[in-house]
């Protein structure tokens, strides 16, 4: 099998982790030894990369709100990890993302100082997007610095869970509102949000990269790109937005049908491979990237894009081929 680069795949401080048990309980429940995977940058992480052809793992703290100092805090522990593994594990940065100043600063902090190679953010504030002029100075940054900014679900708030409540169990709510559902169409509004107040206009370099198959975007494209003129002037359509800006990632999707779709509209070289370790298992991104091989849908050489070449096109890090690590 080729080499395998992942770029969503997370980890938490035990802090952080002790304080968010209650929002994560479903996952903790459903996922043995999720808890101590979260808190493991160590041998236990890449031996489990070792067993499923992960050379290279991009790690980012998980969701959930933190101040700078927390996400200072973070970064630097994560930086530690990735000087010890400096061959295995590269970094993502966490941002306070409720202060958008606050936001650029520490991401020049982590691209220039801890060598990160971008970030992954909430996709929202306590409710608030990131299409107002407040968010400016974080865009800027991130045009800047030339790194991508990976845009991930996070906790809705209670007036945007509120759809998401009925005659059914809370379980069924919780997982409706996030991970089954709610927390995808949101990412998704929200890059429909970026391009109709003209972000991607004033800032024509800014690179973000999605996860799960695009959150639901792929399957929308065609009536987004047919119905945004609608929306105001813009320098460029949806259509060169999504072939010059966007990346989509596998995350934690392991059925051919989306990736199906997005062969069909799609530039390969905007397609990665990742997982979503520790919520899903490396173990379940092997035997789909090994269906995907065997199905007819790609080339070696497409395959071989989207295992581990766009990653290293995209965000400069190499994959380790594991004859070499013999």
């Amino acid at each position: 099998m080729l080499p395998l680069i992942t770029l969503e795949e997370h980890f938490f401080s035990k802090a952080i982790l002790d304080s968010n048990d209650a929002q994560y309980s479903e996952q903790l429940k459903h996922i043995p030894g999720l808890a101590e995977k979260l808190r493991d940058l160590d041998d236990g992480r890449i031996q489990n990369m070792d067993a499923n052809h992960v050379s290279v793992q991009v790690i980012s703290h998980g969701p959930g709100a933190m101040t700078p100092s927390q996400c200072r805090s973070a970064n630097n522990q994560l930086g530690e990890a990735v000087s010890r593994h400096k061959h295995r594990l590269a970094g993502f940065a966490v941002l306070p993302v409720s202060d958008p100043r606050a936001c650029a600063d520490e991401l020049s902090r982590c691209v220039r100082e801890l060598g990160f190679v971008g970030a992954l953010i909430d996709n929202h504030a306590d409710g608030k997007y990131y299409d107002g002029e407040e968010y400016y100075p974080l865009w800027e940054a991130v045009q800047e610095l030339d790194v991508p900014v990976y845009l991930h679900p996070t906790w809705p708030t209670d007036t945007m869970g509120e759809k998401y409540t009925g005659n059914f169990p809370a379980a069924a709510s919780m997982s409706m509102r996030t991970s089954a559902f709610g927390w995808h169409s949101d990412v998704a509004t929200h890059i429909l949000r970026l391009f109709a107040a003209g972000i991607f206009d004033r800032y024509p370099s800014v690179k973000i990269i999605i996860g799960h198959m695009g959150e639901m975007l792929p399957f929308m494209l065609h009536r987004i790109i047919q119905l945004s003129p609608r929306w105001g002037p813009r320098t460029r359509t949806f259509q060169q937005i999504w072939d010059a800006n966007l990346w989509i990632t596998t995350s934690g999707v392991w059925s051919l049908d989306p990736l199906a779709c997005i062969l069909r509209n799609t530039k390969i070289d905007r397609v990665l491979y990742s997982v979503d370790y520790p919520f899903a298992k490396n173990e379940d991104g092997l035997a789909f990237m090994e269906a995907l091989r065997d199905s007819g849908l790609v080339t070696e050489d497409q395959l071989a894009k989207i295992a581990y070449q766009n990653a290293e096109a995209l965000l400069g890090v190499k994959a380790i081929k594991f004859s070499d690590l013999d």
